[in-house]
């Protein structure tokens, strides 16, 4: 094996192979035969639909799992990952979508988090502190090591988490969908931090479902369907459509929006709404919005400027403690669920698993969860299995759910499933208006087209659409008028075809 070092102090990889890589779970075949295989110096993108077998096999390069068969080799030779720490020893790190990080503690506590120190008990910080200064000069991770974690943005966090993994000596990181929740101005500057990394010397494993950072930023990528590998080659010898269709199996309709359709009377109303976070800080300040019929309105912005209080105050799951809500001119503001439900506000929530749905409760018990007290699900106090049998039965159908039966507990569905039966309850009811948070979050390419298809639907037939996401592909294509939120407040409106994701980044970072 080499001895050549990185500046990080490592043994640098020139090459690590994963050699017929088979792991089995009850009933399903997550990886079948896979070879994979990452170079010193490059990015190699692992690209598939959720369930395709991408995390499974990461799992299995970082100890969390063990193959049934197939080998690991490093530098050509044979390697055991029985658990994390072995993979730590090789020099293999793993960068999660969502961070691994104490808030309370500084930068440098972080760093040291868990290892040995110089002084025994006691933690060295002003030695940590350092080697912090040095690897954030080397690869352009710029960072306090004195500031608490809280207090620092989402893409300084991010940097915290690289440098964390450079500290232990890490060699090959792999990078788990790193720009879900970063800026288009963060996603730039994070990809000039992993092109300076392979400069030094690190090989990097991308895994993303955005394609074009795909393109962007990797040399190499395989794609997985079904737990197999159905295309591995040079990034530059794709496109996105080719790469949606090898992970798909077919052809992939990206989503656009349609002809505008003639704006109707405002359905919902905003009107210097506030309201308080869950720490009692004011997480929505004084936003005043209008959503007309027959119109996407989308809400960008970095998570955590208050999106989520928004929606909450919207669909009466959280109280305002100043402003307006009126929906088809009738003040909500306060009133319960059930009331603004009545009123045809639809909900699609930002936690599909936590506010979407009962996991223990059946696929059919949770598409009438909202109706189920109403005929014709219900008489006096009797359920009408029957009828809620051929309405899920229907429902199952038109929004195309994966499910054994209508009987299967929706906690066995599959991310995109659950979000599709919660899309089926909900525009199934005719909304006048729609509150969709998030809702093509953590969804493969392929569900994420469904959802998109049905949203535009919702468009054509009149209903008024309030769409919340942190995706700005999702949002440049999809909406009629774009506002930004920013700390709880809105920075500004703009037309689509007047966006630039620059210019829209700015606006998320709090420039006006």
């Amino acid at each position: 094996m080499t001895t050549e070092t990185l500046p990080s102090g490592h043994k640098r990889i020139s090459s690590l192979e994963m050699l017929g890589i088979v792991k089995r779970f009850p009933g399903v075949l997550a990886n079948d035969q896979v070879n994979f295989d990452v170079k010193t110096g490059e990015v190699h993108a692992l690209l598939g639909e959720n369930g395709a077998g991408k995390s499974t096999l990461m799992k299995i390069l970082y100890g969390l799992y063990q193959p049934n068969s197939g080998e690991i080799r490093l530098d050509g030779e044979r390697v055991e990952i029985r658990e994390p720490s072995d993979s730590i020893d090789l020099g293999i790190g793993m960068i999660h979508q969502h961070f691994m990080l104490v808030p309370t503690l500084t930068v440098a506590e972080n760093v040291a988090l868990g290892l040995k120190s110089s002084r025994g008990p006691l933690t060295d910080l002003r030695k940590v502190t350092e080697r912090i200064h040095e690897l954030a000069e080397l690869y352009g991770l710029e960072v306090d090591p004195g500031q608490r974690v809280w207090q620092l943005a989402v893409g300084e966090q991010q940097r915290v988490e690289i440098i964390k993994a450079l500290y232990r000596g890490a060699a090959l990181l792999i990078l788990d969908e790193p720009t879900a929740v970063l800026t288009p101005q963060e996603v730039a500057e994070f990809f000039q931090i992993l092109r300076q990394m392979t400069k030094e010397g690190h090989a990097l494993i991308f895994i993303s479902h955005k394609l074009h950072e795909v393109i962007e930023i990797s040399n190499r990528v395989t794609v997985l369907r079904d737990g197999r590998v159905v295309a591995a080659q040079p990034t530059s010898e794709t496109t996105k459509s080719d790469l949606a269709r090898m992970m798909v199996g077919r052809e992939v309709g990206l989503s656009d929006r349609q002809e505008a359709v003639e704006l109707g009377s405002v359905r919902l109303r905003l009107t210097d709404l506030t309201a308080d976070s869950d720490r009692g800080t004011q997480a929505v300040r004084g936003v005043n919005l209008e959503v007309h019929a027959g119109e996407v309105v989308g809400l960008a912005g970095v998570s955590g400027n208050g999106q989520r209080e928004l929606a909450e105050v919207i669909s009466g799951l959280r109280p305002a403690t100043g402003g307006q809500v009126l929906l088809e001119d009738k003040d909500i503001t306060g009133a319960t669920p059930e009331k603004i439900m009545e009123q045809g506000l639809s909900y699609i929530p930002e936690e599909r698993n936590r506010d979407g749905m009962i996991g223990e409760f059946t696929v059919a018990e949770n598409l009438i969860l909202r109706e189920h007290s109403k005929p014709p699900y219900s008489r006096s106090i009797f359920l009408d299995f029957k009828s809620i049998e051929k309405k899920s039965k229907e429902l199952i159908a038109d929004f195309n759910v994966k499910t054994p039966s209508i009987d299967t507990p929706m906690k066995n569905l599959s991310g995109g499933n659950v979000q599709k039966a919660i899309l089926a309850r909900e525009l199934s009811r005719r909304p006048n208006v729609l509150v969709a948070a998030q809702p093509t979050r953590g969804l493969d390419i392929g569900a994420t087209e469904y959802v998109h298809r049905r949203l535009l639907q919702q468009r054509a037939e009149g209903g008024a659409t309030l769409m919340i996401s942190e995706d700005l592909d999702e949002i440049l294509a999809l909406s009629d008028r774009i506002a930004v939120m920013y700390e709880g407040q809105i920075m500004g409106e703009v037309l689509p075809d007047e966006a630039t994701p620059e210019a829209l980044g700015l606006l998320m970072a709090g420039v006006r």
